[in-house]
């Protein structure tokens, strides 16, 4: 089956696509409380005759029922892709100035899952009209909470999303607001971070600023500890090892004269090197209780670990290269620069040979704020290629 057959017949439901990304646009839900974007997923499965189990269920609300979905297309199991889609919203306040603007207040999807939700439905559509033809299983993710710890994809490995049927391999797509639209990116390899996060306090003592003698200093301490981990980075690192260590807020103290008790600092470690990662855990706890011990102050650290790095497979990201030339054209598909962004989408990787690539949805002479900007508004025009696209390595995987 030509490409051309999945470029029209995602035009023919580009409407649909359309009204599905605006009515989850304008009702955005947070992470594991995705009940209204999962009933609307079920509702249209259903209507498309897709068997589908739940999956996902909320670590801190046992008793609420799951919001993510694994649906099923295909008549055997000979050979099995998975597609994924995220689900959730983000913690931020809107300011698009679109008539389908968020009415969650304080909700609101800048990540762009809103886009990867409607096209997966489009895709459902098109491989369930062509089912009697596809040789082998679709199995569709619409995943919950990729933006919260643990993450969704790991809630629903553990849960046992595959225990059933395991998928040869797993493709997930992203949109990109620096991408030019039209176009695909991906890479082999290192892709994306692993993310910790870093909560230190530090306590001291209060005193007067004019004498420095009575107190301990937290705001000093937590300076050192602020340039000390420059020196860790450049120096417990190979220099071929990407990686950051960053400390993104500093709180302490609210007036001139006086040493505060507390200082708070937050910040974040990445990297693509899961051993160094936890070697630089070791790192951090030392520096931070060595010049503690120093300045006379104590501390309370927890180093909250986050997703581990995503690496793309090689002959999975060649094939999704390979084939999506046919959607977007040989021009069109391009080489993905690593980001130290973070994915839940890594933990698929780590157990079914993966690829995570990157649509455009920047109009051309157009700048677009990027991910998780209240501003954020990707072209919807992106959608059509979007969808053809997964469903067509979809059908080309399994016919090959």
């Amino acid at each position: 089956m030509l490409a051309t057959h999945f470029i029209d017949h995602a035009e023919i439901i580009k409407d649909k696509l359309r009204s599905y990304r605006r009515q989850i646009h304008k009702n955005p839900e947070l992470s594991f409380l995705e009940y209204n974007t999962s009933k609307l997923i079920q509702e249209k499965l259903t209507e498309l005759h897709i068997e589908f189990k739940l999956y996902g269920k909320n670590p801190e609300l046992p008793e609420a029922e799951a919001t993510g979905i694994l649906a099923k297309i295909g008549k055997n199991i000979s050979k099995v892709v998975a597609l994924r889609a995220d689900i959730d919203a983000l913690p931020v306040t809107e300011d698009t100035g679109l008539n389908y603007t968020s009415q969650n207040e304080g909700v609101m999807h800048a990540c762009g899952h809103d886009m990867h939700t409607s096209m997966l439905l489009g895709v459902a559509e098109i491989l369930k009209s062509i089912e009697d033809e596809i040789n082998g299983t679709v199995l569709l993710i619409f995943q919950p909470a990729e933006e919260k710890l643990p993450g969704g994809a790991k809630v629903m490995l553990e849960e046992g999303i595959f225990n059933e049927i395991k998928p040869d391999i797993i493709l997930g797509q992203h949109i990109d607001p620096q991408g030019k639209l039209g176009t695909l990116a991906a890479c082999s390899g290192p892709t994306m971070a692993s993310t910790d996060e870093i909560h230190l306090t530090i306590l001291g003592k209060g005193s007067h600023a004019a004498q420095p003698h009575l107190g301990q200093d937290p705001i000093l301490t937590a300076a050192q500890i602020v340039i000390a981990f420059q020196t860790l980075i450049n120096k417990k690192r190979n220099p071929l090892d990407p990686g950051v260590l960053t400390i993104a807020s500093l709180n302490a103290g609210n007036t001139t004269n006086i040493f505060p008790e507390k200082a708070h600092l937050k910040g974040t470690l990445r990297t693509y090197n899961n051993e160094w990662r936890f070697e630089m855990h070791k790192h951090i706890k030392r520096t931070i209780h060595n010049i503690c011990e120093i300045y006379g102050c104590e501390y309370e650290l927890n180093i909250a670990q986050g997703y581990m790095p995503l690496i793309n497979d090689v002959e999975t990201t060649n094939f999704v290269k390979t084939y999506s030339k046919d959607i977007f054209g040989e021009k069109n598909v391009l080489d993905f620069e690593p980001k130290m962004w973070a994915e839940d989408f890594a933990y698929f990787a780590k157990e079914v040979p993966s690829t995570f690539f990157y649509l455009g949805v920047k109009p051309e002479n157009e700048i677009l704020p990027g991910l998780h900007n209240p501003k954020l508004s990707p072209s919807e025009d992106a959608l059509t290629k979007g969808c053809a696209n997964m469903a067509y390595l979809a059908y080309r995987y399994l016919n090959k």
